[in-house]
């Protein structure tokens, strides 16, 4: 019994040898860059498979999902993609407005502001639900894959584009709006 496992499992290290012997010879041809947009390209097992980064970059397909961009212009703050988040990656503060403030580029009526438009891509799984919900697309994936870096706050990412001083005076609007639609109740 000893004797049979000891031989079967000598036979497996060889295989394996054999095997990493193969790919160690193929990897002296070089490899033809192939795009990856053709047919085959994974079939081609032969030759040298490593990336020459950053000198040469792997193509990137059509479907691939990386970085999270956001035309905060088509935005209506709805939350749908903070809520879809299965890891609450997205943080989005909306200021309410008295009346509309405009329209997004598909014609939907934008009655918010977005005093606060966060991602933070270090907690992002790349799932894409968040641009799935979303009802005026101006949440996407883009192709951009390197955003290298060693502090964990720089890749929080802010889409808002208004200024402490235009959320006050937001904040105020809406307040007093409040408190107009209040006094005409009682009145």
């Amino acid at each position: 019994m000893m004797i049979k496992t000891t031989i079967q499992g000598l036979t497996s290290a060889a295989k394996g040898l054999f095997k990493t012997l193969k790919h160690l010879l193929g990897a002296t041809q070089s490899r033809k860059s192939v795009d990856i947009k053709k047919a085959g390209y994974f079939d081609n097992q032969q030759g040298i498979t490593t990336v020459q980064y950053p000198k040469e970059k792997m193509p990137i397909p059509e479907v691939a999902r990386y970085q999270l961009q956001v035309d905060i212009d088509d935005c209506i703050v709805c939350d749908l993609c903070a809520k879809a988040c299965p890891v609450d990656c997205i943080d989005i503060t909306a200021i309410r407005s008295p009346d509309v403030i405009g329209y997004t580029s598909d014609g939907s009526t934008k009655r918010l502001y977005p005093e606060k438009f966060d991602i933070d891509m270090s907690q992002c799984m790349y799932c894409g639900l968040c641009t799935v919900v979303c009802p005026t697309e101006c949440i996407t994936m883009t192709d951009k894959y390197d955003k290298s870096t060693t502090n964990l706050s720089d890749l929080i990412y802010s889409f808002s584009n208004m200024t402490e001083e235009e959320v006050q005076l937001r904040k105020a609007e809406w307040t007093k709006y409040q408190a107009e639609k209040e006094a005409a109740k009682k009145s």
